[in-house]
């Protein structure tokens, strides 16, 4: 494998990485006083994160949002109270995840439900896989059944956790049993019309970040632009015979990707492209950074080649302040990168137009429409041609 790097220090973007390079501080004094106040504060989508005690909520968090390494969350204590954390990596990755304790119940008259899952985009329940899960399919019910009835509009996600202990064959009859024995609870409740979306994860590979991408698409209002921004960014004619074969639109800091083209996700390209995100990563913080230890290890300038000796080659290029590109090309297509390199100026442009306009929705058509069209105005050589 051979590896080109090419980065330059260029405006104030991220202090730092690795481990600093999160998405800012816990609030870990948030009782009820703060759940009555918080929801008005700001309007920004909201993440529950439920199950019973030892589940996983908390290493899951801390992995995917505050790299954490999967063996240090062993030393991680019992939650004993609700965390808030507000994640803002970027205006597509922004919202607050709010980690339930297993032990606390959240239906007391003290607490107001109502008020916690009116303001709620997505309820994540976990379910220890390992464990007897009767008691957990029991709490899932509850807290989906009375969520729903507050909220039909919010999305439920159940995380089949630690699931690295278990065989194909116990994976996926334990998936089916769990998905049969919620459904038939809803069933009996004559509660059809709430949906549940099932995911086989652990923290110790990058199931985790591929769930979590799932859960935050469905928060994002513009999904729709980016995955048809990405669709003509692949599919641009003069590349489409031997061109880009995928590309995900990735949040840096959790490695979710936030986008990607409309061909299925292949998990062994999405763990590529991670395990390229975090060599940039590293190569940044060493190589990236002044003398002095000033300046930013990832900026408008960062750019990575990978070329693997399959004739794959994996191309990453800067978006905005925390977004990147990653694209899975052949070889031979990388010949022509001053193409790909203008289409993507032109991609990148569109992005930074939804950016600007995300706030307006009368100008938000007027510019996705000028960065579309400057995608499809590109003629077989390479040059703009003028729109007719």
């Amino acid at each position: 494998m051979s590896i080109e790097y090419e980065e330059q220090l260029a405006g104030s973007l991220v202090d730092s990485f690795p481990k600093d390079f999160g998405y800012g501080v816990e609030n870990m004094d948030m009782m009820q006083e703060n759940l009555e106040n918080s929801p008005s504060a700001d309007n920004k989508p909201r993440i529950l994160l439920m199950g019973l005690r030892r589940s996983g909520k908390s290493s899951i968090q801390k992995v995917v949002f505050h790299k954490m390494s999967p063996n240090e969350t062993l030393f991680l204590e019992s939650t004993n109270k609700i965390y808030k954390d507000d994640i803002s990596g970027s205006s597509f990755v922004n919202f607050h995840i709010w980690d339930f304790p297993g032990q606390v119940d959240f239906f007391d008259p003290t607490f107001d439900y109502e008020m916690i899952f009116r303001g709620t985009g997505a309820l994540i329940f976990v379910i220890d896989a390992q464990d007897d899960y009767v008691e957990a399919l029991g709490r899932l019910h509850l807290t989906v059944s009375r969520a729903f009835r507050v909220n039909p509009e919010i999305n439920f996600e159940v995380f089949i956790h630690k699931v690295d202990g278990l065989s194909d064959d116990h994976k996926i009859e334990t998936q089916r049993d769990i998905h049969q024995r919620a459904n038939d609870d809803l069933a009996d409740a004559s509660l059809e019309k709430l949906h549940l979306s099932f995911y086989l994860t652990s923290i110790y590979d990058h199931s985790i970040f591929e769930a979590f991408s799932k859960v935050v698409q469905k928060l994002i209002p513009q999904l729709p632009t980016l995955e048809n921004l990405l669709n003509i960014f692949i599919s641009i004619p003069f590349l489409s015979n031997s061109g880009i074969e995928k590309a995900f639109l990735f949040d840096v800091v959790s490695k979710i990707y936030i986008a990607t083209d409309s061909s299925p996700v292949d998990m062994q390209s999405y763990e590529l492209c991670c395990d390229m995100i975090d060599v940039v990563i590293d190569v940044s913080c060493i190589y990236g950074l002044k003398d002095d230890g000033n300046g930013n290890a990832y900026d408008k300038e960062s750019l990575a080649i990978i070329k693997l000796n399959n004739t794959t080659v994996l191309y990453l290029k800067e978006v905005t302040k925390f977004l990147a590109l990653v694209c899975i090309l052949r070889e031979e297509s990388f010949e022509r990168k001053g193409l790909i390199d203008y289409n993507f100026h032109c991609f990148r442009k569109a992005i930074h137009e939804v950016f600007e306009v995300s706030s307006s929705t009368q100008r938000t058509g007027a510019a996705v429409g000028n960065g579309l069209a400057r995608l499809k105005s590109t003629a077989l050589n390479g040059t703009p041609r003028s729109l007719v």
